[in-house]
C-alpha cells in the first residue's frame, strides 16, 4: 500500500467514526464521555504511530543504523560494522548552532607500500633518448634506477582452445594406431572449456552479474550467444557439482551448533505466466569467534514453502544448538524434536524491534533498552576470538548483570502497543535470547547466517526471479560453493574451476571429495606451495 493510500484510508476510518457519533447517541454521564475521549485518543496515537512507521518503511533510510539514536549505538547497527556517521542534532531555531564533536575516524584501509608479491611482474624500461655525455662525448655508466610499480590489469581474453591428438602408427606393421584418448569435458560436445562455464558461474552467483548481461558483454566481443545456452552451461556445472554440495550440507548440519535462516525466492511459473513465492534456507556454522574446529560454510536449500514441515525435513537427525529468529516453524521444530534441539535466539532481532520504536515515537524507554543492549554488544567485541571457557566466565561476570537488570526493567507494564509489542517479544524468548550466557560458544545474533543471505539477496535483486525449480536448486548448489569460497578468501574462479577439472577429469573419487571442501582445498593449496618454495 502506497502512503497516500493508506493516508486516504485513515482520513476514510476517521469519518466513519466520526459519523458514528451523532449527538444523540452521546452519553450523558461525564464518566462515560471520559471514557470515550480517552479511547479514541488511544486510537488516534496507534494510528498515528502506524503512519509514521509505514512513511518511515517508504521513505524513510533502509537501514537501522542511519537511525539517529546514539552515537555509540551507530556502531552497532548492520553487523556492528562502524560508519563513521553522527547522528543529527535537534533543530532548535532559538539556539546558535554549534559544530557536532568530532568523532574519531577509522584509519583507511590502503595499500601503501609494495604491491602483493604473488603478483607476476612485467618489467618496462625506459631508457634516455642517449647515453652519450654532452661534454665529452664519452659512454655513460649505470649509477642506479629508480622503480615505481602499479597495479595493472590485463582484461578477459576469449580465446579459442584447440585440443590435437597426434595419430602413430607403425609402417612395419599393417595394424595399431597409438593416439591418447580423449580428455572428458564438462559439456559433452559442447563448445565452452571449463575455464568459461566457471567464469559465467562465479560472474552471476559470485559478482551478482545476471546470464542476460553476460549475453551482452560476450556479444561486445563478438561472441554471439543466446540466454539459453548460458542457462545450460550453469545447470551442467551444478550437476556436477551436487554431490560435492550435498556433502558440504551434511557437514554443515552435523555440527553441534547451527544457524539458519530463510528468504523468499520468486520462481517463474509458467502455467500462470507469474511468479510464486518459495524459499531459500541457509543453514551456517562458524566457530572463529571462539577459536573452534568449525570452519566457516554456508549452505542453501531450496523449497516450496517456509513451513514447519520444511525445515523438519532438511534437518532430520539434527539435535544441538540451533540459532535463528522467533519464527514459529522454529518453535515447533524444537517441541517436535523432544529437547534434542535448544533454541538460541536474536539479540539483534529484539534490539531491532526497539529501534524501530524508538525512531517512531522517540521512547526514552528505548532509547534506555539500546544503551542497555549496547553495553552488552561491547562486552562481546572485547571477547571475539577469545576460547569458550574464558567467554563464558567474562560474561557471566559482565553481561549476566546487565541482562537480569534489563529482564527487570522489561517486567514494567506499558499500555502503548508499538512498546508493548517489542517488550513482549523479548520476553516470550527471554531463554533463548540468554542462552549466550550458559555456553560459551554460543553467538548472542545470528549475524553469521544473515550476512550470508546477502548474496542471495543481491542476486534476486538483479535477477528478479528463478526461471524454474530447477534453477532454483542449480542457485541454491552454486551459490553455497562459491560463498563458501568468498568465506574463506579464496578466488572463486580459480577454486570453481580447479574443482571441476578434478571430478569431470576423474582426478578426485566420489569417496575422496572432502579434499574439495573449501576450507580442504585451502589447506592443500597451502602446503603445496609451501613445499614448492
Amino acid at each position: 500500500m502506497r502512503c497516500e493510500d493508506f493516508a486516504g484510508a485513515y482520513r476514510e476510518c476517521m469519518y466513519l467514526l466520526f459519523m458514528a457519533i451523532r449527538p444523540e447517541t452521546l452519553p450523558t454521564d461525564a464518566a462515560a464521555l471520559t471514557e470515550m475521549v480517552l479511547a479514541l485518543d488511544a486510537e488516534n496515537e496507534k494510528l498515528r504511530v502506524l503512519m509514521r512507521t509505514l512513511n518511515d518503511m517508504i521513505f524513510g533510510k533502509r537501514s537501522e543504523r542511519l537511525a539517529a539514536i546514539v552515537a555509540e549505538q551507530l556502531a552497532l547497527e548492520l553487523d556492528d560494522l562502524a560508519t563513521g556517521v553522527t547522528p543529527p542534532l535537534p533543530a532548535n531555531d532559538d539556539t546558535p548552532a554549534t559544530k557536532p564533536p568530532a568523532s574519531p575516524r577509522k584509519k583507511a584501509r590502503r595499500n601503501i607500500g609494495a604491491l602483493p608479491k604473488h603478483l607476476p611482474r612485467c618489467e618496462q624500461v625506459i631508457e634516455p633518448d642517449t647515453t652519450a655525455c654532452r661534454c665529452c662525448a664519452g659512454r655513460l655508466h649505470k649509477i642506479g634506477e629508480d622503480v615505481n610499480e602499479v597495479l595493472d590489469v590485463i582484461p578477459a581474453i576469449l580465446r579459442v582452445l584447440r585440443t590435437i591428438r597426434p595419430k602413430y602408427a607403425c609402417r612395419g606393421c599393417t595394424d595399431g594406431v597409438v593416439q591418447a584418448k580423449v580428455l572428458p569435458r564438462l559439456i559433452e560436445s559442447g563448445m565452452a572449456s571449463t575455464a568459461l562455464v566457471t567464469h559465467v558461474v562465479v560472474s552471476k552467483f559470485a559478482w551478482y552479474l545476471p546470464l542476460y548481461r553476460q549475453v551482452q558483454i560476450l556479444a561486445g566481443q563478438g561472441i554471439q550467444l543466446d540466454r539459453a545456452t548460458l542457462a545450460g552451461w550453469v545447470k551442467r556445472a551444478a550437476w556436477w557439482l551436487k554431490s560435492l554440495y550435498e556433502l558440504q550440507l551434511k557437514t554443515i548440519q552435523a555440527a553441534p551448533r547451527l544457524f539458519c535462516d530463510e528468504t523468499p525466492m520468486p520462481v517463474l511459473d509458467p502455467g500462470r505466466h507469474r511468479t510464486r513465492t518459495c524459499q531459500f534456507w541457509a543453514h551456517a556454522m562458524d566457530d572463529r569467534p571462539w577459536g573452534g574446529p568449525s570452519p566457516p560454510a554456508v549452505a542453501y536449500v531450496f523449497a516450496d514453502g517456509r513451513g514447519t514441515e520444511a525445515i523438519a525435513g532438511q534437518l532430520t537427525g539434527f539435535s544441538g544448538i540451533l540459532q535463528v529468529d522467533g519464527y514459529a516453524a522454529y518453535k515447533a521444530l524444537a517441541r517436535d524434536h523432544g529437547g534434542t534441539i535448544r533454541l538460541a535466539f536474536c539479540l539483534a532481532h529484539a534490539r531491532r524491534k526497539f529501534v524501530e520504536v524508538y525512531k517512531t515515537t522517540q521512547s526514552p524507554f528505548a532509547h534506555e533498552v539500546i544503551e542497555r543492549l549496547q553495553a552488552v554488544y561491547a562486552i562481546e567485541a572485547e571477547i571475539r576470538g577469545s576460547p569458550a571457557e574464558q567467554r563464558l566466565a567474562i560474561r557471566r561476570a559482565r553481561a549476566a548483570p546487565l541482562m537480569e537488570a534489563l529482564n527487570s526493567m522489561l517486567g514494567q507494564l506499558f499500555s502503548q502497543s508499538p512498546l508493548a509489542g517489542a517488550i513482549n517479544y523479548a520476553l516470550n524468548h527471554w531463554d533463548g535470547l540468554t542462552l549466550f550466557l550458559d555456553d560459551g560458544r554460543v553467538e548472542v545474533d545470528t549475524n553469521t547466517v544473515e550476512r550470508s543471505m546477502r548474496p542471495i539477496a543481491m542476486g534476486r535483486r538483479n535477477s528478479l526471479f528463478s526461471g524454474s525449480e530447477g534453477g532454483a536448486e542449480s542457485w541454491a548448489i552454486l551459490a553455497s560453493l562459491v560463498n563458501t569460497a568468498k568465506l574463506h578468501e579464496l578466488d572463486p574462479q580459480a577454486y570453481l574451476a580447479d574443482v571441476l577439472e578434478r571430478i569431470v577429469s576423474g582426478r578426485t573419487k566420489s569417496h575422496q571429495l572432502h579434499e574439495l571442501l573449501a576450507w580442504n582445498w585451502k589447506a592443500a593449496r597451502a602446503r603445496s606451495l609451501q613445499a614448492a618454495a
